[in-house]
């Protein structure tokens, strides 16, 4: 009977407001895309016909879990016509001492990056930042970015891996995660 009251009193503390603050806490924003709102072109890519700056927003967060030991980012559209969507972005062993990656961090060769920091090959096959750049006519896409707090300090992801694999791994070890999403859609030429 004891550890049925110990059980049902430990289920209280987790489903408690305090409790619940604290795991909303873990967030993630960007000063240069608002929450749900049409990313600016300035973030497209320059390939595949599009002709944007290709460089990555400023990202900042806050509130991550204390036993946080590293980070992990992705950037990825559900929406792309490739039947398993498409990674614009992922960086992994991200220090757990971070708390912002500056506009254009994801440039090629890790440069705008913390130290330890690195990029995974993306669907554009670059270990960089790929901007928006979906087809012409479509309805928006859906761009979502998520901030991964991780339980290890690094993820020992091959050099050459894919983001499938990237992402596997940063799944394996998260224990919290924040992310918005933001939306980019191309016209159809008139």
């Amino acid at each position: 009977m004891k550890t049925i009251a110990c059980i049902c009193a430990s289920l209280s503390l987790l489903t408690s407001p305090l409790f619940a603050v604290h795991a909303d806490e873990f967030t993630l924003s960007s000063p240069d895309i608002s929450p749900n709102a049409t990313i600016p072109a300035r973030f497209e890519a320059n390939t595949f016909g599009c002709h944007g700056d290709n460089q990555s927003p400023e990202l900042r967060w806050s509130g991550a879990p204390l036993a946080t030991q590293s980070y992990a980012l992705t950037v990825y559209d559900p929406d792309a016509p490739t039947g398993s969507g498409w990674w614009h972005w992922m960086v992994i062993n991200i220090p757990a001492t971070t708390t912002h990656l500056p506009a254009n961090a994801g440039a090629l060769g890790d440069k705008g990056l913390p130290p330890g920091a690195s990029q995974v090959r993306i669907d554009y096959g670059v270990k960089a930042w790929g901007g928006t750049c979906p087809p012409v006519g479509d309805k928006p896409h859906r761009y979502i970015f998520t901030l991964y707090a991780l339980k290890t300090a690094k993820l020992e992801v091959p050099a050459e891996a894919t983001a499938a694999v990237g992402g596997f791994m940063i799944n394996a070890n998260a224990i919290a995660k924040a992310s918005f999403t933001g939306y980019y859609g191309r016209a159809a030429q008139q």
